[in-house]
C-alpha cells in the first residue's frame, strides 16, 4: 500500500484518476498497481473511503 496516498482525499483522487485513465474496474485497478484485494479494501475502510458504482468512482463516506 506504500504506493497509495494515506490522506482520504489525495487517496479518492488518485484512485478516481486511475480509473478514468487506465483501468475500467476496481479489480483491474488492484491487478494492474499489483495490490492485495483484501488489504486494498481494508485500507479504504480504515479511511473512510467506499466504492460507488453507478458512478464508477470512489467517494468519502
Amino acid at each position: 500500500m506504500e504506493q497509495l496516498p494515506s490522506d482520504p482525499f489525495m487517496l479518492v483522487s488518485f484512485l478516481n484518476m486511475k480509473l478514468r485513465d487506465k483501468y475500467d474496474t476496481p479489480e483491474n485497478l488492484c491487478r494492474g498497481l499489483d495490490l492485495d484485494t483484501d488489504e486494498f479494501n481494508r485500507y479504504l475502510a480504515e479511511r473512510n473511503v467506499e466504492w460507488f458504482p453507478e458512478g464508477n468512482r470512489y467517494v468519502i463516506g
